[in-house]
């Protein structure tokens, strides 16, 4: 016998994604699959200039749709950062130790020529287990 997986979209409001045919997350069986979130507000803005500030934003927007799905930070399992400078891995390792608890997600981080906008610095997508 085959069983089904559903796939579930997952969206915030407003939803700065839906005008690029994104989705800010899918939930699929077990597991929440989430778009790359960045540094931006609700309305799609980039936040600051300088790393710190568009990192914290990139997390809090990664918390903020897993919750939307029914999950959150706590588990997350899988992690890919990409950053156009790697000489803020000091950086991204002290943020890991902050949002992320033990046992730490698998992680790649990469750098990166460019992101979707010229002026991010940083982009999170992660898979999740969706909590019940």
């Amino acid at each position: 016998m085959t069983e089904t997986i559903t796939r579930q979209q997952v969206s915030t409001d407003p939803d700065w994604y839906e005008p690029y045919a994104i989705s800010q997350a899918i939930r699929a069986g077990d597991f929440v699959f989430v778009s790359g979130q960045a540094g931006i507000d609700e309305h799609g803005t980039t936040v600051g200039e300088d790393f710190d500030t568009q990192a914290r934003q990139a997390f809090a927007n990664l918390d903020r749709v897993l919750r939307a799905a029914g999950s959150g930070l706590e588990h997350v399992v899988k992690v890919t950062i990409l950053v156009t400078d790697m000489a803020v891995i000091d950086q991204v390792v002290a943020l890991r130790r902050e949002y992320f608890t033990r046992p730490y997600p698998a992680d790649t981080i990469a750098q990166t020529p460019a992101l979707a906008r010229p002026d991010w610095k940083i982009e999170i997508e992660a898979i999740a287990l969706a909590a019940g």
